[in-house]
């Protein structure tokens, strides 16, 4: 019987994993859905009146989205028989912000989601790095292997990013319609994020401990 419930050690003998264009499906699924939802919202409605109960499109997105967010997680765990810490710290603040949404009919706990999932990883990432531990490593190693000091320094900038995307997330969500603000979640939080993974990729090629892209 497995002893480890959340996910072992990236070096840890046996580990199972997860291929890397599945682990992105299921990361970047729950946000499409959440996005589909809010701009057809009323359709869904229609089509199912007990989804009307829930009230404007952003509280049947939020719904949505939550239960999008479960089934993610679910078939990681079909998958590996463990629990990825990340995703999982970011289901349990849906889940409570998403229920706060729509039990008070407040659309800004569900706004703040983003801010606060952020900056937990922020705190997590740099308060690991103060007790020595590059937490980075659970996230990514099934990309890449990189060496120690690689690691380290891939989770300070990936900690100094979740707070930019934090601060990012309160202008937008403060300062515009909840429509921009979804249409900025789905559609330019992600190629924000993209374009700063392409751009440690000299970082993980001069730290990777197996060749990339032909040998160094």
């Amino acid at each position: 019987m497995k002893d480890h419930i959340f996910e072992e050690d990236p070096n840890a003998p046996g580990r199972k994993e997860v291929n890397p264009l599945l682990k992105f499906a299921l990361e970047l699924g729950p946000l499409l859905v959440f996005f589909f939802a809010n701009s057809r919202g009323e359709q869904l409605a229609a089509m199912w009146p007990a989804l009307g109960e829930l009230g404007g499109p952003i509280f049947i997105a939020t719904a949505l989205f939550m239960a999008a967010m479960v089934i993610s997680l679910s078939v990681s765990w079909a998958i590996t028989r463990t629990l990825p810490i990340m995703p999982l710290v970011t289901l349990a603040v849906v889940l409570v912000f998403g229920t706060l949404t729509l039990w008070l009919q407040d659309e800004t706990f569900i706004k703040m989601k983003p801010t606060i999932v952020n900056a937990l990883f922020a705190a997590v990432l740099l308060g690991g790095l103060l007790f020595g531990k590059s937490l980075l490593g659970y996230v990514f190693d099934q990309a890449f292997k990189l060496d120690a000091e690689g690691w380290r320094k891939l989770t300070l900038r990936w900690g100094l990013f979740f707070v930019f995307l934090a601060i990012i997330n309160e202008v937008v969500w403060r300062n515009f319609s909840t429509d921009f603000w979804v249409g900025f979640k789905v559609w330019a939080t992600m190629p924000i994020t993209i374009v700063f993974m392409l751009t440690q990729f000299p970082l993980i090629k001069r730290h990777s401990l197996e060749p990339i892209g032909g040998g160094k």
